[in-house]
């Protein structure tokens, strides 16, 4: 009987599930959207009985489609969207109140608190050499406080060891192994680390930390390595598979991205593009701070191999902007089209987006940032605030590795991508020009969802090891610098006006 390899890739705007087979090559999908629900301005929420029930839809339709059995595959693996956070009844399996999403700034009163409290203690990085993390909206554990806080009956349940705490992917094993019958409560080392609640030079929750953020210890799951021999748990017989496949490896999505484009040397980096934009690059076993703006992050751990960690730059709207552009501003009507909108001019017309929505993520740390369309004239068309809008995915990224560069101290030589956004061939070309380096598409683009199954795989023996791995990598489009000097001065000079712009808004 073949055997394959299947990856959930659970994302900020849908769900997917794709079977892999030894080569690397993609065999069969499937993916269902989840609703985006906005309960206040900068409040963002899903919810996790959608998202579970999505889960298992993309896993039957999948197999179905295919006519593979459950029982063929060999392990699953899980990528999921970071820092959401879901609190649920460990009695009944029923959530307590919606996930809070990443991109969610409804705690930051909590996080200003946390600053100013801890101002004699570096304020903003009180906690960032425990956790490699600033004090900011972004992550999970002020998310947990404030369902904790304002969700009636949560505070008594978490109290009582009722309340489990967990991020997309522990909901999402808990459930497929067995939920209130018994499921595996654990989250890996990538997603444990983002939560402002990890130690990330020992792989455990921090009590002084929970302790001030007054999280009870019990809510929280069992940190595992990404890829865990020992396996998380098992799927049920009644479950979508239908039989009992091994549950062994997670990674938080870009981590995923990382290790499916098989970045495992120091130095190696890719950027993610999707619905935000997310660079990493690879440091080795040893963790380096960031003097930058920069997140220091475990990027992967596989069984009782030492922990390899990463630098990283994010940003929280990349894709997310065009889709504002088409449902909020009407310019397009499809996502797809804004790379011929903005082909019809063969510049910006001096436009810059800057997309704070959920204020600015690295560098800056600025929750209190507003988004701008700065530089408008009478000259400016529809095409030119197009082509601004796709420019300030590739601007904020130039942002991350210049700060990437002064805290590494290498300067990048290329760059591997992917995400929804590289089929983008302007942004792609201007990305190229900007950063002054190759930028490389690889061959299969759903790499977050691969380095999932690399990761299970791994665990049951299905590849051999890493450099296994890197063979299969190829290359699929290649974009080259090419863009004359004094327009990148310029370029680079008004990008920057339009970010002071953001930063010096007053509510």
């Amino acid at each position: 009987m073949t055997e394959y390899i299947g990856a959930v890739d659970q994302g900020t705007t849908s769900t997917r599930f794709i079977i892999f087979d030894h080569k690397g090559d993609i065999i069969g999908k499937d993916q269902k959207e989840h609703r985006q629900i906005f309960a206040k301005p900068g409040w963002v929420e899903h919810d996790p009985m959608e998202i579970w029930a999505n889960t298992r839809e993309v896993i039957q339709g999948a197999l179905e489609k295919t006519g593979i059995p459950g029982s063929s595959i060999k392990a699953v693996g899980l990528a999921n969207q970071r820092e959401t956070v879901v609190v649920w009844d460990r009695n009944t399996g029923l959530p307590l109140f919606n996930a809070v999403v990443w991109q969610c700034t409804r705690t930051d009163k909590i996080c200003r608190n946390l600053i100013l409290d801890g101002a004699e203690e570096g304020g903003q990085d009180r906690f960032r050499k425990t956790t490699g993390l600033p004090i900011a909206t972004y992550f999970s554990g002020p998310k947990i406080r404030w369902i904790l806080d304002n969700v009636p009956g949560a505070k008594k349940a978490a109290l009582a060891g009722d309340a489990m705490f967990g991020t997309m992917e522990t909901w999402v094993i808990w459930n497929l192994t067995g939920g209130i019958h018994g499921g595996a409560h654990v989250t890996d080392v990538t997603n444990a680390s983002r939560t402002l609640l990890m130690d990330i030079n020992t792989l455990a929750w921090d009590q002084e930390i929970l302790s001030i953020l007054d999280i009870p210890r019990s809510g929280l799951a069992t940190i595992r390595p990404s890829s865990d021999s020992e396996f998380y748990g098992r799927t049920t017989d009644d479950g979508p598979f239908k039989a009992r496949v091994p549950v062994c490896a997670a990674l938080g999505d870009q981590q995923a991205a990382l290790f499916g484009q098989t970045c495992f040397g120091p130095g190696e980096a890719k950027n993610t593009y999707g619905t935000g934009c997310f660079l990493l690059l690879n440091t080795g076993t040893e963790p380096v701070p960031s003097n930058h703006g920069l997140i220091t992050t475990p990027a992967y751990k596989l069984g009782k191999e030492p922990v390899v960690y990463a630098l990283e730059g994010s940003i929280a709207n990349a894709g997310s902007l065009v889709q504002w552009v088409r449902d909020n501003l009407g310019l397009i009507k499809s996502a797809a089209e804004i790379e011929a909108l903005a082909s019809l001019v063969e510049d910006n017309g001096d436009v810059y987006c800057v997309p704070a929505f959920s204020g600015l993520f690295a560098p800056y740390w600025r929750s209190d940032a507003r988004g701008v369309i700065a530089g408008l004239t009478g000259f400016a068309n529809r095409s030119h605030i197009a082509r601004a809008v796709l420019e300030a995915t590739a601007f904020q990224t130039l942002d991350i590795v210049n700060a990437m560069n002064l805290d590494s101290g290498v300067s990048l030589t290329n760059l591997k991508v992917d995400g929804g956004m590289v089929v983008n061939r302007l942004l792609m070309q201007f990305q190229a020009d900007l950063l002054k380096v190759e930028v490389i598409v690889p061959r299969i683009t759903e790499i977050t969802a691969l380095g999932a199954a690399y990761a299970a795989g791994l665990a049951v023996g299905f590849w051999s090891g890493t450099e296994e791995l890197k063979a299969k990598w190829a290359i699929g489009t290649t974009f080259q610098p090419a863009m004359d000097e004094a327009l990148h001065k310029k370029g680079c000079a008004g990008w920057k006006k339009a970010v002071q712009r953001t930063l010096n808004w007053v509510e």
